[in-house]
């Protein structure tokens, strides 16, 4: 029995062992199966320790990688997996993932090396890093020796130096990503064939600009499946590299996107895989020409991307060999065959290619004419012929079969006539018909399409009225913009206050729709919105307590040009995300709550709100990137808190009533790139410390009481400056020569100062100014992050998070402000000062100023005769100072000039004939008692026109000198007796002479006679 006994226990270790077996010789990748106890090797887990000391790991995240008696099991780390049997560890895997309920966030470490100890864990088949930032650090070379890897990915980690072609000693690679990665360019690919058993390979972004062989290395990898080269500037197929084919017919995904591809050997390559080709993305590349043919032959390709290159139309029979074609994007190329469409879809889906596509985007490419009749193509889900030129009436019959479609994309064409009658189309999730000449009423059967998800009607002619009718049945819907632009839509939003849709929308955008005066009660049930922009809707309510709460997820917000009452006293909000809020033209009153500092972009101007702004020191503001209070009523000083506001790009507190000095730490705001800082009641200096904000393209302090010399630091440390505005305060001391290092400045307006001294004669060193016109209407910035977009279609204001700078002056007497057109405005102005001195003829080289005005200073001298140059002066006023002379003729030919203003100065002699100079009213030239001629009454003697006209002509070459008299009379006098006296003293020359005139008398003779 003793002996049965130890045969069964015999027998049962043996049948665990082979258990064991089967079930597999690895753990998960996170922890140890519970019935293991042993554990790992300690050479290893040394080597994991030590590879955890090159990681900064603030976060902690590694937390259980410990030499605690509880946590020496290395196989339970996180990421790490060994093997059952043996305990080496196989699987080393830090990649961003959701583990268990958790999210493994590992942008949170930063690595400074990778441990060289790492090389002991030999049987090693998995690495897998990708995320974790090494910030430009070179590649560890001896990866290369861990001869067991399969799966290497090190994509995002940010190495750089050299290429690391040591990867091509790990022959047993199945998987390899290297791509987004800071590699300087690779010299060849000679490593890549090693790698045989290669099935999926990924160097994205890694530069190829020079290794032309690139496809015969690809052609020696007979296993590869997925090929990814996106963004590598890879140059076209050499035809003699093509020959060297010698790979399998495996390769089923193919990513070039993004490349320098512009011939059709890359298609001629392809080929080879007409048989296992799948997916194939050649989008944005230089492939020009027609649609190869050699496409038709690649049978078992389903999806084809040649997005953004430059292909034509032609016919495209290849594609009507393509049977299992489901997705074909052919957007933003030039397939304006003939300006019509008809010809290329019955050529595109004539047999069965039909039958199969499903998505089919060929947006942007000029086509034009009517829509076609896309019935046959039943099987389409996707459809986007957006932005093109396609015209008339669009109606359901277009699209009558089309029971399968989800998404239709028919935006910026120019499509005419009602909304039609889409029910038929119960599959419809997207609908995007923004942008055309729609008219009419929007048809209530849109209410019965229950599966829509996105409705964007804004820029069309729609008018009439929408009720609860229109959203019965729409419990899905989530997007919805019937908003106006531009005097488009009319729509009036009749709804009941107790009314409660079917549907919880996340976009919310009915600008210039008619919804006022009432708040909009149906919002109330509106718990997720992420964007909301109800501006201009003719509300004149209370903005209600209970809107706030429905906010906690807002993205974007705006509320603008209502008349919106009430304060922020009950705003305890705290949002989800920083948020885009536009509240600027409303009655808002009250304090300004610190809640509004975790907004990304805030603005509250044109409102009635007052305080302090202390909200601005709090620390949720470091996320404040756009900030513009003015217009309101807001007090006291500007706090010197503003340390943390380290992405604050643009702060306006213009039009309020602050006070003090503009404190230091606004110098510490280095990214800002405009402040305006106009009427207020600012003090003191200019703070020296806003020279280190080198990144300044707009400074507006006018009307102020700052003091003190106008700062050299300006001209020297802010050389992006477009726009200088220091109006209406009290600087003294003289114009600073560093001024005209400002080579971007476009407005200079130091006017009503206490400034003297003369004119910097260097201003001919403003280049921006010395050319003519600009290619911006606008000054525009960038937004701080990327606009939210949705899948399909951007018709969301893709100006989201940018913002126009706009300034205002004076402009022909009247303070103006700019905006759209401020790009356009080249001025200087130096008036009201006690500028002494005459104008330097160097200003005449600034042909590009639109306005010139140097009036109420103390200037003396002429006018420059040169001034005719300045051909793009709207604009100038030299008025009110001591210039003598005449008007030089030379103004007269600006013919753009619209104001001018020459009174009281000491002008003389006539004004230049003209129509221009003509054409202004006499109070112009008044106070310039010696000045005579049109349109001034008093007219010029004839002797004195006769001066003047020779002076006019002296403005330009001066000629006619006394020194031109006394030449002319030398030289009369030498020639005369040049010739007069030599007749006198010499006879030979006298006899000759006499000779001549007697035989010129008879030839005179003879000819009258014989004429008579």
């Amino acid at each position: 029995m003793q002996g049965h006994g130890m045969c069964l226990k015999l027998f049962l270790a043996i049948a665990l062992l082979l258990l064991q077996c089967v079930q597999g010789g690895e753990v998960s990748r996170n922890h140890r199966d519970a019935n293991v106890t042993g554990r790992c090797i300690e050479k290893e887990r040394q080597a994991l320790l030590a590879f955890k000391r090159g990681l900064v790991d603030k976060s902690d995240l590694l937390s259980s990688w410990s030499s605690e008696a509880q946590k020496q099991d290395c196989c339970r780390w996180i990421g790490v997996s060994c093997s059952n049997q043996t305990g080496h560890v196989l699987q080393l895997d830090l990649s961003y993932k959701v583990v268990g309920a958790h999210s493994w966030d590992n942008s949170l470490l930063e690595g400074k090396m990778i441990s060289p100890e790492l090389i002991e864990l030999q049987h090693l088949h998995h690495l897998d890093l990708r995320g974790i930032s090494f910030n430009g650090r070179q590649f560890p070379d001896f990866i290369g020796s861990l001869s067991n890897l399969r799966y290497l990915d090190m994509s995002n980690t940010l190495f750089g130096g050299k290429f690391p072609s040591q990867v091509g000693n790990l022959t047993n690679l199945q998987h390899l990503d290297l791509s987004l990665n800071d590699f300087t360019n690779a010299e060849n690919l000679d490593w890549l064939p090693l790698l045989s058993s290669l099935r999926y390979l990924d160097l994205s972004w890694l530069n190829l600009s020079n290794v032309f062989d690139w496809p015969e290395a690809i052609n020696k990898l007979p296993e590869l499946t997925n090929l990814t080269l996106w963004e590598c500037d890879l140059p076209s197929p050499i035809l003699s590299t093509l020959s060297y084919i010698n790979s399998s017919k495996s390769l089923a995904s193919v990513d070039l996107s993004s490349n320098q591809l512009s011939t059709s050997s890359i298609f001629l390559w392809l080929s080879n895989y007409n048989t296992s080709l799948v997916d194939l993305d050649l989008s944005n590349n230089l492939l020009a020409g027609s649609i190869p043919d050699v496409l038709g032959n690649m049978s078992s390709l389903a999806h084809l991307n040649l997005l953004d290159n430059q292909l034509e139309g032609g016919d495209p029979h290849s594609f009507s060999r393509l049977c299992s074609l489901q997705s074909l994007d052919l957007a933003t190329n030039r397939l304006n065959v003939s300006g019509q469409l008809a010809k290329f879809v019955q050529i595109l889906f004539s047999t069965c290619a039909q039958n199969s596509l499903e998505i089919l985007d060929l947006s942007w490419n000029g086509l034009a004419g009517s829509l076609p009749d896309l019935t046959n193509l039943s099987s389409l889900e996707v459809l986007c012929l957006n932005d093109n030129k396609f015209s008339g009436v669009i109606s359901g019959t277009h699209f009558s079969k089309l029971f399968k479609l989800r998404v239709l994309v028919l935006s910026s064409n120019d499509l005419a006539g009602s909304l039609p009658d889409l029910t038929n189309l119960s599959s419809l999730e997207i609908l995007h018909l923004y942008n055309n000449q729609l008219s009419g009423g929007i048809p209530e059967s849109i209410g019965r399409m229950s599966k829509l998800n996105t409705i964007d009607f804004h820029m069309n002619s729609l008018e009439g009225v929408i009720s609860e009718t229109h959203f019965s049945k729409l419990s899905k819907l989530q997007v919805l913009d019937l908003s106006s632009q531009n005097s488009y839509n009319s729509l009036v939003l009749d709804i009941h206050a107790d009314w409660i849709p079917p549907f919880q929308l996340d976009r919310i955008i009915l600008r210039s729709c008619k919804i006022g005066p009432g708040f909009p009660e149906w919002l109330k049930t509106q718990k997720k919105f992420s964007y909301l922009d109800i501006s201009d809707v003719g509300i004149s309510d209370i903005l209600p307590s209970w809107f706030w709460s429905s906010c906690h997820n807002v993205i974007f917000m705006n509320l603008t040009s209502n008349q919106i009452r009430g304060t922020f006293a009950d705003l305890t909000l705290e949002f989800s995300h920083s948020p885009e809020l536009h509240l600027s033209s409303n009655k808002l009153e009250g304090p300004i709550p610190s809640v509004l500092s975790t907004a990304s972009y805030l603005d509250l101007s044109y409102n009635k709100l007052s305080g302090s702004i202390s909200f601005l020191c709090s620390s949720a503001a470091i996320g404040l990137f756009f900030l513009d209070l003015s217009s309101n009523n807001v007090s006291g000083q500007v706090p010197d808190c503003l340390t943390h506001l380290e992405n604050l790009v643009m702060l306006d507190l213009s039009y309020n009533a602050l006070s003090g000095k503009i404190p230091t730490t606004m110098g510490s705001v280095f990214q800002i790139e405009t402040l305006k800082l106009r009427s207020n009641r600012f003090v003191g200096q200019l703070p020296s410390s806003l020279k280190n904000c080198t990144s300044l393209v707009l400074i507006d302090v006018g009307d102020n009481k700052l003091s003190g010399p106008i700062p050299k630091w300006l001209g020297v440390s802010l050389n992006y400056l477009v726009i200088l505005m220091l109006s209406s305060n009290h600087f003294n001391g003289s114009l600073p020569t560093q001024i005209c290092h400002l080579t971007d400045i476009q407005i200079l307006d130091f006017s009503m100062n206490n400034i003297s001294g003369s004119i910097p004669k260097c201003l001919n060193n403003l280049t921006t100014l010395a050319q003519k016109g600009n290619p911006s209407l606008d000054i525009e910035h960038l937004p701080a992050a990327a606009p939210i977009s949705n899948s399909y279609d951007i018709s969301y204001d893709s100006d989201e998070g940018q913002y126009e700078d706009n300034a205002t002056f004076i402009w022909k007497g009247r303070m103006q402000s700019y905006k759209n057109t401020l790009g356009l405005v080249k001025i200087i102005d130096l008036s009201s000062n006690r500028l002494t001195g005459e104008i330097p003829s160097e200003i005449t080289h600034l042909v590009g100023l639109v306005s010139l005005n140097l009036s109420r200073n103390q200037l003396t001298g002429q006018i420059t005769p040169e001034i005719g140059n300045l051909q793009s002066l709207d604009v100038l006023d030299l008025s009110r100072n001591q210039i003598e002379g005449r008007i030089p003729t030379s103004l007269s030919r600006i013919d753009r000039l619209g104001f001018l203003d020459l009174s009281f100065n000491n002008l003389s002699g006539e004004i230049p004939i003209g129509t221009q100079l003509q054409s202004f009213d006499p109070s112009v030239y008044a106070g310039n008692p010696q000045l005579c001629g049109p349109p001034l009454k008093k007219m010029c003697a004839a002797q004195h026109v006769q001066t003047d006209l020779s002076n006019q002509e002296d403005d330009n070459d001066e000629l006619v000198t006394l020194g031109f008299y006394i030449s002319m009379g030398v030289g009369f006098a030498a020639g005369f007796w040049g010739i007069c006296g030599t007749l006198i003293f010499k006879r030979s020359w006298r006899y000759a002479y006499f000779k001549f005139l007697n035989g010129l008398n008879d030839w005179l003779y003879v000819r009258v006679g014989y004429s008579e």
